[in-house]
């Protein structure tokens, strides 16, 4: 082209967007939102994420409120004092503290 037939840019924004094609069915009218959701995929990182988040929040739930309707049995069964379940309780606070922050960044990438 010559510079006399050069398209004009008539100041618009152009539209970018990061791939040319996606592995899931997208809404162009919507910045390519996906229309779909593959629920037992684990091949992108946000349902890893996903997947990762909602099973690490059921074992938390889980072993967080399992032992309070055992506990009486537990600790006639073990002979441990009313202090020494205390202090386990402190020990699984502290290792749910330790365990958020050291498992954290995995989580974020």
């Amino acid at each position: 082209m010559s510079a006399d037939n050069a398209p004009i840019e008539d100041g618009a924004p152009t539209e970018w967007k990061k791939y040319d094609s996606y592995a899931i069915e997208t809404d162009p009218d919507q910045d390519d939102k996906a229309t779909e959701i593959k629920l037992t995929s684990f091949a992108r990182p946000h349902m890893r994420a996903f997947h990762f988040s909602w099973s690490g929040f059921f074992i938390a739930f889980f072993i967080w409120f399992a032992i309070a309707p055992l506990l009486s049995e537990i600790r006639d069964d073990l002979d441990i004092s009313k202090k020494e379940v205390w202090t386990s309780s402190i020990v699984g606070v502290g290792g749910t503290i330790f365990m958020r922050f050291l498992l954290g960044p995995f989580c974020d990438k």
